[in-house]
């Protein structure tokens, strides 16, 4: 499959078959890894990583793929460059594409990277914004292949902010994947009308469902079960409210055995808030998988970036 100079923006624009593909070369490149083999698909290439929002993971995801395979990754920070200060991200984005090979961002609007990939005329892929965080998204589906074997017909709840990036990527990813999606949460919090019926759109092609509810009997059956922190970056003036809304909706022992099942497993993006969104309990306990999550967004991370730019 040929995807070489396509952007990375959300999980909308590339096709259940494309996704796979990703997942089989992510895999791929994770067992050679293991063997301490790395790759030179990416030899001689410069990767400019944008990032306004401080990071961990997705960081050090992509210098270590980058470096991997072979290119140098260039880090600029919001105080490095005048990304829409002094200079118009279309300009920037001109700039960069003159000198780099590849452009990772990590920001705020999601316009922000969608002008990015419409103007530098190099591979974009999107670290996150406040809309979607689609590398993230693979990392889950990896995770999921890993421990299950297969993705299609699992049942996964998602307990939560219904609305942030996290809720509507997810809700992409497992859907074009045929694999049964819930949002549990307070319907305030619930995903945008336009983007559900959407991913009610990918859920018929692949025989999957859609389900937001307020009910948490709803996770019974669940083979996965997953959150994110409550309170947004940037939304920290929120948080004595979304604590209380949220509160009922914690992923804690009581959740958990709510599913039925001692096959279930937790999962969250990291970085966590323990005792808001999940307890140190689940958070530690043998069921929850979170660091083979963060882990797997190198090497998808690094599929993405070989399968849109490597030699």
């Amino acid at each position: 499959m040929n995807l070489k100079g396509r952007n990375f923006i959300t999980l909308k624009d590339y096709t259940p078959e494309e996704i796979q593909y990703l997942l089989d070369l992510s895999a791929d490149l994770k067992a050679k890894k293991k063997q301490g083999i790395t790759g030179s698909s990416l030899k001689g290439k410069n990767i400019a990583l944008i990032f306004e929002k401080p990071s961990t993971r997705t960081r050090c995801a992509f210098v270590v793929a980058a470096v991997d395979e072979g290119a140098h990754p260039e880090y600029l920070g919001k105080d490095d460059i005048q990304l829409g200060h002094k200079e118009s991200v279309e300009d920037t984005a001109r700039v960069l594409g003159r000198m780099f090979d590849g452009i990772e961002f990590r920001g705020f609007k999601h316009k922000t990277v969608e002008a990015l990939a419409q103007y530098a005329g190099v591979p974009v892929w999107n670290g996150l914004t406040e809309d979607y965080h689609p590398t993230q998204i693979l990392a889950d589906l990896l995770t999921i292949k890993e421990h299950f074997g297969y993705l299609k017909g699992l049942k996964f709840v998602y307990a939560g902010d219904g609305r942030n990036n996290m809720a509507n990527s997810l809700m992409i990813g497992m859907s074009k994947m045929g694999v049964h999606f819930t949002i549990l949460a307070p319907e305030c919090l619930w995903p945008n009308k336009e983007l559900t019926e959407l991913c009610q759109g990918y859920a018929d092609l692949s025989g999957s469902t859609i389900t937001l509810t307020e009910d948490s009997e709803k996770v019974k059956d669940a083979d996965i079960i997953y959150t994110d922190v409550w309170c947004s970056m940037g939304e920290e003036e929120k948080a004595a409210e979304r604590v209380a809304l949220l509160k009922p909706y914690q992923v804690n022992k009581e959740l958990m055995n709510k599913t039925g099942k001692d096959t279930t497993i937790f999962m969250h993006c990291l970085p966590a808030v323990k005792g808001n969104e999940v307890t140190e309990e689940v958070f530690e306990s043998g069921v929850s998988v979170v660091f083979d999550e963060a882990e797997n967004r190198m090497h998808t991370i690094k599929a993405v970036m070989v399968a849109t730019l490597g030699e």
